[in-house]
C-alpha cells in the first residue's frame, strides 16, 4: 500500500464507522472505482481496533458503569446500567448470527458498486423519514427489551454494503420514537461488541492465511483511525443536535446518485 491509500483509507474509516453513510461502502469503493487493491486482513483489523479504541474511550464513563452494573446482576443487583448491558448484549446476537449465516454470500456478491448505490438512497430515505417524522421524546434510559431487540435486528441489515451500521441503528431508534442524541448514543454502545466480533473474526481469518506484514502501515492505520474516529464521534453528536440528521442524507442522496451516474456512464 502506497503512503496516499494508508492515510486515505485509515481516515475513511475512523470518520465513516460512526457517521450513518456506510464505512464498508467507503472502503470498497476506492477499489471498485481506483483500482485499488484491497487492503489486507491485517490492515482491516489494525483500524477496526484503533475505531475500537476511539469509541471505547469516549464512553468510557458509560462503559464502566455498564460494565459495573452487569457484573452486580449475576450477584442478583440488578440496576439501569445493568439492564442495559444486557440489551447491548441481546441486541448483537441478530448481526452475529446473520454474520455467520450469510456472510460467505455478502461477500461474495453484494461488494459491488451497483448494490452500495441502492442501498445508499434507500437507507439513505429512510434516515430522512426517520428523522422527520420520529416523535423524539424517549431518553436511552427508558429503552424496553423489545426495542433494543428490534434494534440489534436492523443493525443485522447493515451487514450489506452501503446500508450503514449507525445509519440503520439511529434510524430504527428514531423510528421508536428516541430523541436524536438517545438514538446515537445507544448506537455507538452497540457498535462495541460488534467491532470486537469483527475484529476477532478477522484474526481468527488472518491466523488461517497468514500474510506479510507492514507493521508501520498498520500502527499508521490504527493510529489515524483512532485520532479521526475520537474527532468524529465528539462533532456528530453536535451536528445532530443543532442540525439533525439531514446533512447526512443530502450526502447520501448525492453518493448514491454520483455512484448511479458513474455505473451507467
Amino acid at each position: 500500500m502506497s503512503t496516499a491509500e494508508i492515510i486515505f483509507l485509515s481516515l475513511i474509516q475512523g470518520i465513516t464507522e460512526f457517521l450513518p453513510i456506510s464505512s464498508s461502502a467507503h472502503l470498497i469503493l476506492p477499489s471498485a472505482i481506483l483500482g485499488w487493491e484491497d487492503q489486507g486482513l491485517a490492515f482491516d483489523i489494525a483500524v477496526h481496533t484503533g475505531t475500537l479504541f476511539a469509541v471505547m474511550l469516549y464512553f468510557r464513563e458509560d462503559i464502566k458503569n455498564l460494565l459495573y452494573g452487569w457484573i452486580q446482576s449475576f450477584a442478583g443487583n440488578q440496576s439501569e446500567h445493568g439492564k442495559m448491558a444486557w440489551f447491548l448484549i441481546i441486541a448483537t446476537i441478530p448481526t452475529g448470527l446473520a454474520g455467520l449465516m450469510a456472510g460467505g454470500i455478502i461477500e461474495t456478491s453484494l461488494r459491488s458498486a451497483s448494490v452500495i448505490a441502492g442501498t445508499t438512497l434507500v437507507f439513505g430515505a429512510l434516515l430522512w423519514l426517520a428523522d422527520v417524522r420520529g416523535k423524539k421524546k424517549l431518553a436511552m434510559e427508558s429503552m424496553s427489551l423489545k426495542q433494543a431487540l428490534i434494534i440489534g435486528l436492523m443493525q443485522a441489515v447493515s451487514l450489506i454494503p452501503g446500508t450503514s451500521r449507525s445509519g440503520i441503528t439511529i434510524t430504527a431508534g428514531l423510528m421508536l420514537g428516541f430523541d436524536r442524541k438517545s438514538a446515537a448514543r445507544f448506537s455507538f454502545l452497540l457498535s462495541i461488541p460488534i467491532i470486537v466480533l469483527i475484529t476477532l473474526y478477522q484474526t481468527v481469518k488472518l491466523i488461517r492465511q497468514p500474510e506479510m506484514y507492514d507493521i508501520p502501515a498498520l500502527a499508521a492505520g490504527a493510529g489515524l483511525s483512532f485520532f479521526s474516529a475520537l474527532l468524529c464521534i465528539h462533532f456528530f453528536l453536535k451536528i445532530i443536535e443543532k442540525l439533525g440528521l439531514f446533512p447526512f442524507v443530502i450526502y447520501r442522496f448525492a453518493l448514491g446518485i454520483g455512484l448511479c451516474l458513474f455505473l451507467f456512464l
